[in-house]
């Protein structure tokens, strides 16, 4: 029989040994707990934004379109209107919003080449003027004055860029919208062939505008794309050469990403 202290000595190692393990296991087991914990949050996160924020924003979308289509129809911008600054809030940039993860893109500025007049009080931005429909896409969204984030394209509104022409005038009549979350309106419009009609009613005048082009992809900063005459500073041929009346309809592309823009453009049918 061994001696007795060396009994007690490996009595004591082996509790140590699972002690040690048992604090390990608690310590794993905690951090499990954690992940799971966090992983959850941010799925809730996810769906709130992906989910949430585009059915609400699409259903109140939906509920001005139907008010407007009882009459209450906000003034008509100005031409032209005002120069927003870019960095203020807007998430247009340079040719659409920006869809980023949150599906959210705008001009640096006003289109290159716009000389139309100012004016010193322009409509409220959150106020919708008009509605734009896609027959093809099954699309009806409210235009309102601006592409702002918060005040405009947040709300599943098509956004207006200033300093673009109005609906039917001689120009450019251009907007953006979302691809993604928030109502979501330009989700579908890299669908649209040549013909496919882009319908614009304001104040119970309607103008029809006929697809002519499909740009699939430019850079942000490509603002030719808005001008008066659109024809992209980045892709060769793409666009137009006449004056005209055009409508241009911008995006971000690939879907859930601000990498590049979609743009889509238009002719007034005579």
């Amino acid at each position: 029989m061994p001696p007795v202290r060396d009994r007690v000595r490996v009595v004591v190692q082996g509790k140590g040994r699972r002690s040690r393990r048992a604090g390990i296991a608690g310590a794993l087991w905690a951090a499990g707990e954690l992940a799971v914990t966090v992983g959850v949050v941010v799925m809730l996160l996810v769906v709130h934004q992906v989910w949430w924020t585009n059915r609400q924003a699409l259903s109140a979308a939906h509920e001005v379109v139907r008010e407007l289509e009882r009459g209450g129809w906000a003034p008509v911008p100005e031409e032209g209107g005002v120069e927003e600054d870019p960095a203020a809030g807007s998430d247009a940039s340079a040719v659409g919003p920006s869809d980023g993860p949150d599906g959210s893109g705008s001009p640096g500025g006003a289109p290159a080449g716009n000389s139309g007049p100012r004016t010193a009080k322009p409509p409220p931005r959150a106020s919708a003027y008009g509605v734009l429909r896609i027959p093809r896409l099954g699309v009806a969204v409210p235009v309102a004055q601006g592409v702002d984030k918060r005040s405009v394209l947040d709300k599943g509104y098509a956004g207006h860029y200033t300093g673009t022409a109005q609906p039917g005038a001689e120009g450019n009549f251009a907007l953006a919208g979302h691809r993604n979350t928030h109502g979501e309106p330009f989700r579908y419009i890299n669908r649209l062939r040549a013909g496919d009609e882009l319908i614009v009613d304001v104040r119970g005048k309607r103008y029809v505008y006929l697809v002519g082009q499909t740009l699939a992809e430019t850079t942000e900063r490509d603002t030719g794309v808005i001008a008066p005459v659109p024809r992209s500073t980045v892709t060769p041929g793409a666009g137009y050469s006449e004056p005209g009346a055009y409508i241009t309809l911008t995006t971000c592309t690939p879907e859930y990403s601000s990498k590049y823009r979609l743009v889509v453009w238009g002719t007034l049918k005579r």
